[in-house]
């Protein structure tokens, strides 16, 4: 019996196993198995009730070469599809044509018989709503083209070729699609297509241009950011190309706040977005349209769209750093996305934090015994050294404080936790003076309680400070390379805590001993071991005690160099 048992758990396994492995499902996309039968793998017979998604495109005729925006939508998230395009007469025929992608985090490209590129699919299950590629008819392309997509809801919830619009080669009958499933036609003027990607040749003599990064091509550089305009008798030709997984645009300003341009036409291309277009230099018919004879700041940005809607830019602006003519001579212009008064704001913060601050709490952590004889101006050199670095903080982080109100007018509310941890930082730094004058004697019984309170207020505001700047760094205003910032604010951190972990050994007497031990052990006599005297030590401490600051400072000036020569680009 249990000899029995065994082989019918045995031969269950098998067939679960083979059952399992029947049963595909390409989370991922690469769905090159199914693009015959547009049928997913998933055990489960397909949905004939009404589909949920659409396909629309954005013309009804096209010639061999025509680029056509093909949309998939609908009215709930869906978790993956496949889209093809086949010939309007012979639907299970082969895919035809190629795809572009405008937007490859989300889609992927796939090979469907022997044409590259002739199917589009997800790249993982995560919902989505809407989907917008490219279609390049071939040269050899059919009388007329459908367009068919399988859409997965769910696991067991799909469509399988939901079929779009026909479209027909110019001057060819098409052949009507057959009524089934609705599907929408976007009835619009073909876009002219670009032959080619824009380019900065000639930049500064034919066209004015804005770039960023400064000296970059369109034409090479896919992530370059790209403005050109020149005058063309009465109107402007504008050329605008940048990376955007929604939309780019720019603006017309007589003043650095953002005025937002409308009716821009626009098209994708492999994630870049590129677009050419002409306008009057006068509007006669709108006098709300800007003049192209004035002068104007220069904004470029960009951002996410979904579903029609349009989010705010990801990025601070590219700003030019001057007004410039439209409709004047050519030139190159410069911009920047760091405001200049935000460049400064970080710039005193990291001085007032990572050089000012930190030196003086590292001088009243370990200096306090040395030069007990010596005095500047009536007091300890230590103490003067250090009331006169963390005035300087204060002072660095009160101006740095006021100037993004100024900038921005009022309170940031897209920045986060970072002014809040900035006013926390400000209202610590105020305190510690307000303590300092209210301090009790040496002697006093109390006294102990404002040296843990200063040393706790001090302590706090350090730690929240690296905790803004760390938070600033990643701010629209003065946006740093991410993994760049990490590793070099990481690199100042652990340098600070080598030195205060070194010097915290030497005050508990670990270092020293060990010193004393060596020279015991090197000494002949019991006399050279008399002359190695408490001032000799004394002397020693002091020299590594100096030595450690001078790195401490030299090391710390050298991260804050980074930052602002790495600001100072931006």
């Amino acid at each position: 019996m249990l000899e029995m048992g065994g082989r019918l758990w045995t031969i269950q396994l098998l067939v679960q196993t083979l059952c399992l492995t029947s049963v595909d499902a390409f989370s991922n996309g690469k769905v090159t198995e199914a693009c015959g039968s547009m049928m997913p793998k998933h055990g489960h017979a397909p949905n004939t009730t009404h589909s949920p998604y659409t396909l629309a495109v954005n013309v009804t005729e096209f010639s061999s070469g025509d680029y056509i925006q093909v949309t998939i939508s609908g009215t709930t998230y869906f978790e993956g599809f496949l889209l093809e395009a086949r010939n309007a007469s012979n639907p299970d025929s082969a895919a035809v044509g190629s795809f572009i992608l405008t937007n490859p985090k989300t889609t992927q490209l796939l090979q469907c018989g022997h044409t590259p590129d002739s199917a589009v699919s997800h790249t993982s299950d995560a919902r989505q709503t809407q989907i917008v590629v490219i279609w390049k008819a071939p040269q050899n392309s059919p009388a007329a083209v459908k367009f068919l997509v399988t859409v997965v809801a769910h696991y067991k919830t799909f469509w399988v070729k939901i079929p779009g619009p026909v479209v027909s080669q110019s001057g060819v009958t098409p052949i009507p699609p057959k009524p089934t499933t609705p599907s929408t036609t976007i009835k619009t003027s073909t876009p002219s297509v670009l032959p080619r990607p824009f380019s900065s040749v000639g930049c500064g003599q034919q066209k004015s241009c804005l770039l960023d990064p400064v000296g970059c091509d369109p034409e090479k550089d896919p992530s370059c950011f790209f403005l050109s305009f020149a005058p063309k008798g009465q109107t402007v030709v504008f050329e605008l190309s940048g990376p955007s997984d929604g939309y780019i645009a720019f603006a017309l300003s007589h003043d650095t706040w953002m005025n937002v341009l409308t009716d821009v036409a626009w098209r994708l291309a492999d994630g870049v977005i590129q677009c050419r277009f002409r306008r009057q230099v006068l509007v006669p018919q709108d006098p709300t349209r800007f003049s192209l004879d004035a002068q104007y700041y220069l904004f470029m940005a960009y951002g996410e769209a979904e579903n029609g809607e349009v989010h705010r830019h990801e990025r601070q602006p590219l700003i030019s750093s001057q007004q410039s003519v439209i409709n004047g001579p050519a030139e190159i212009l410069n911009g920047s996305r760091s405001p200049l008064l935000m460049k400064f704001h970080s710039v005193l913060m990291l001085i007032a934090w990572m050089l000012a601050g930190s030196t003086g709490t590292f001088l009243a952590s370990y200096f306090k015994p040395d030069w007990p004889e010596r005095t500047l101006f009536g007091q300890r050199i230590w103490f003067q050294v250090h009331r006169g670095l963390m005035i300087l903080t204060v002072l660095l982080t009160c101006v740095a404080f006021t100037l993004p109100f100024i900038y921005r007018g009022g309170w940031s509310k897209h920045a986060g936790a970072h002014p809040y941890l900035g006013c926390t930082v400000l209202a610590l730094a105020l305190l510690q003076p307000i303590m300092a004058t209210l301090r009790p004697p040496p002697d006093s019984s109390r006294r102990w309680v404002f040296n843990w309170l200063h040393w706790g207020a001090g302590t706090v505001a350090e730690i929240m400070a690296v905790a803004a700047m760390f938070l600033g760094m990643g701010q629209q205003s003065v946006l740093l390379p991410h993994s760049w910032r990490l590793v070099v604010l990481a690199g100042f951190l652990a340098w600070v805590v080598l030195l205060r972990v070194l010097l915290g050994l030497h005050k508990k007497g670990y270092i020293k001993t060990r010193f004393c031990d060596f020279v015991s052990k090197a000494s002949d006599t019991d006399q050279q071991r008399i002359l190695a005297d408490d001032s000799e030590d004394s002397t020693w401490d002091t020299w590594f005690k100096i030595v450690a600051l001078l790195a401490f400072v030299i090391g710390n000036s050298g991260f804050l160099i980074s930052f602002i020569h790495t600001i100072s680009g931006l």
